[in-house]
């Protein structure tokens, strides 16, 4: 079970801020850092760049201070009998970069909504969002590849995902995030496993499924929202990717609902 004592998002900190409990409290302590931070780890202070996490054990000894004009953190003061949480394989009071920042923060602010509101399901909700978050930090950790660029791309490619009917182009994705076309092309693929303009044309194909499977929409109207200008380069590309036309691909999804 897990039970929150006290938890805080984008909590606002100036440039003199320090946080020092010698001895610890008396519960887990977890905090996503928005900027960058000094940290005692080792009996050494170091500096931590931002969207990074750390977590300390109860009567772990707890130093960190603002290391720029501002700092910011979400904190999660908490109890916990969970062997995810008492079994963790994460460091302890060593901060580690999240490969995904904003997907860790909407989850403390979900937590922090349970938190709030006493409702029905709370208890659970809370142990369910606990269990992702754990996992999404779990991930982080055992991902050593986050280059200075990498949360750039995660950006660019949230933005592809979310609006595949945008007309991308390399050079536009480029200048987006300040890096040569060349480069970008390297990088994406070496951090995703595929290229920016498959990413688009994957969820392109994606977007266009789900219009086919609803039936509502022209194939032609189908093209233009998801960014094609010329519908037989769109009926190329999704038969290719799908081993079907377009047209057979939405007849076979009527004839399962049949």
């Amino acid at each position: 079970m897990i039970k929150i004592h006290f938890i805080g998002c984008e909590a606002k900190h100036p440039d003199n801020f320090v946080f020092h409990i010698p001895k610890g409290h008396d519960c887990w302590l977890l905090l996503h850092i928005h900027t960058p931070a000094l940290f005692l780890v080792d009996g050494q202070l170091k500096e931590y760049p931002a969207h990074c996490a750390v977590l300390y054990q109860p009567h772990q000894k707890i130093y960190y201070r603002a290391s720029i004009d501002q700092y910011i953190n979400d904190w999660i003061l908490f109890d916990s009998d969970e062997a995810y949480v008492i079994n963790s394989k994460l460091p302890y009071g060593i901060p580690f970069p999240l490969d995904d920042p904003l997907y860790c923060h909407k989850l403390f602010q979900l937590l922090n909504t349970e938190h709030i509101f006493n409702k029905d399901f709370k208890v659970s909700s809370v142990d369910y969002l606990f269990r992702i978050l754990f996992n999404k930090l779990h991930e982080s950790y055992l991902h050593n590849n986050i280059s200075p660029n990498y949360y750039n791309l995660i950006k660019l490619r949230v933005q592809i995902h979310n609006n595949p009917g945008h007309h991308w182009t390399v050079a536009e994705m480029a200048k987006q995030i300040h890096l040569s076309p060349g480069y970008l092309q390297a990088i994406y693929k070496n951090t995703f496993g595929i290229s920016c303009m498959e990413d688009v044309i994957n969820s392109r194909i994606r977007l266009a499924k789900e219009y086919l499977m609803q039936g509502l929409k022209s194939i032609a109207e189908i093209a233009t929202l998801c960014g094609y200008n010329n519908i037989e380069h769109f009926c190329r590309q999704f038969k290719k990717l799908t081993g079907v036309a377009p047209g057979a691909f939405r007849a076979g999804c009527t004839k399962k609902h049949d």
